[in-house]
């Protein structure tokens, strides 16, 4: 439960007036809580004289705002989404383990439906090369699969498995990355919206990104790898291949005129 101290608490109702779910009272001048909430942490933030807490969450992560922080520039971020590039070169270096984190970070606070917080980040690096034997060995018995339920990726994943047989370094799949993310969460939203978060932050981190659907079929195809990765019953939402781009672009490029109904 969402905690109010009452010797902090100033009566001020900014918890009240803020939080989505109407579950917090004001109650002789003291805000508490009058029902179950779902933790957005709402109060949190906003409460003037930090008189707020949810004790089972770190509070000792939570930050104050600092104006100067927060000037990112329209500009300059709007040209780093153009400058955003799919990266199927990867250098021969794992990422380092604090880069890591702060990227898995980004998902980890990123929003979700009703705050369940419940994405699963399985972030394979290690045992890299342990993961990609098996992704190999399963081919064959995805590749019979798909001939009856998707036979268009069949023939493409087919054609993947024989270039690999001739040399195991034209690796379609994992592009010989150091890294590979699997997101898996009950909302399929919620590891979409994560991922794009996530994404963001490897190239903050002088890294670059992959979004691969072809491991995304690979993986609903076999229980195999999925026991191996731990995600259990969540579904995937997303795979993606990391690491340092052995790649430089030196321009935007272009796009289509944007789609856009103005009413």
């Amino acid at each position: 439960m969402v905690v109010f101290d009452q010797d902090l608490c100033t009566g001020c109702e900014a918890c009240i007036k803020d939080c989505p779910g109407s579950a917090i009272k004001l109650e002789d001048g003291k805000a508490q809580s009058c029902r179950a909430c779902i933790q957005c942490g709402h109060c949190v933030a906003v409460c003037p004289v930090k008189a707020v807490s949810i004790p089972e969450y770190e509070m000792n992560e939570v930050e104050e705002y600092v104006e100067a922080d927060f000037k990112v520039c329209p500009d300059q971020y709007l040209r780093a989404v153009k400058f955003r590039r799919s990266i199927r070169s990867f250098k021969e270096k794992n990422l380092e383990k604090e880069k890591l984190e702060h990227i898995l970070d980004a998902g980890r606070y990123t929003a979700t439906a009703k705050n369940m917080q419940a994405c699963t980040f399985v972030l394979v690096q290690e045992q890299m090369e342990e993961f990609r034997q098996l992704l190999w060995k399963e081919i064959p018995g995805v590749l019979e699969i798909l001939k009856e339920t998707a036979p268009d990726y069949e023939k493409a994943f087919r054609s993947f498995y024989k270039k690999w047989l001739r040399n195991p370094k034209d690796d379609t799949f994992l592009f010989n990355a150091p890294a590979f993310l699997v997101i898996a969460s009950e909302n399929p939203l919620d590891g979409g919206l994560a991922a794009a978060n996530i994404e963001n932050m490897a190239v903050a981190e002088g890294a670059g990104a992959l979004y691969s659907g072809y491991m995304m079929r690979v993986l609903g195809t076999s229980p195999a790898l999925q026991e191996w990765l731990g995600i259990g019953e969540k579904k995937v939402s997303c795979c993606m291949l990391l690491g340092y781009p052995n790649v430089k672009y030196r321009r935007t490029a272009p796009r289509r005129k944007a789609d856009i109904i103005w009413r």
